[in-house]
């Protein structure tokens, strides 16, 4: 069974995850307004992976016999100067999330409750997998620095993610 203190982490974490969905969507549109069609689609299927996230959260709570109650989700952001400021706020929320887990984790290791334990550490893999992406767009997008046509191609290949 679930802690009360666990429960109630996971429940907050779920409307984490709908905020980082809405912020990854608000980069995506903000991002197609300036014509990177390319960053819009990789920041929109962000937003789709930050719902399955949510969503793998609440089937688990829901499964525990957890009553799931949404919260309302703060605004954000709509606007970036450039994509490298975008992608660098999609690192601190990505750092934050795995700060998030990494609590959890040691919560489910304090109560020893083992179940919740194994499954958070598929949320503590996924965010290794997603710091790592972002930091490596980050780094591109340095190398990239002002070259316009580096940018086109670089918009063009983030177009292919699925």
């Amino acid at each position: 069974m679930i802690s009360k203190r666990l429960e109630e982490a996971l429940m907050q974490q779920v409307n984490d995850e709908m905020w980082s969905a809405n912020l990854y969507l608000s980069m995506s549109y903000d991002a197609a307004h300036k014509g990177y069609k390319g960053i819009a689609h990789w920041f929109r299927e962000q937003y789709k992976e930050e719902l399955e996230h949510c969503f793998k959260i609440v089937s688990y709570l829901q499964q525990n016999f957890v009553k799931v109650e949404l919260r309302a989700v703060a605004e954000v952001t709509t606007t970036w100067d450039k994509p490298l400021n975008m992608f660098q706020d999609a690192l601190v929320q990505e750092k934050q999330i795995s700060t998030n887990f990494h609590k959890f984790y040691e919560m489910s290791l304090d109560d020893k409750d083992y179940a919740t334990n194994i499954f958070l550490q598929w949320f503590v893999t996924e965010q290794v997998q997603e710091e790592e992406q972002v930091q490596e767009i980050i780094d591109e997008l340095n190398l990239i620095s002002e070259d316009k046509v580096a940018m086109l191609m670089f918009d063009k290949k983030l177009r292919e993610r699925v």
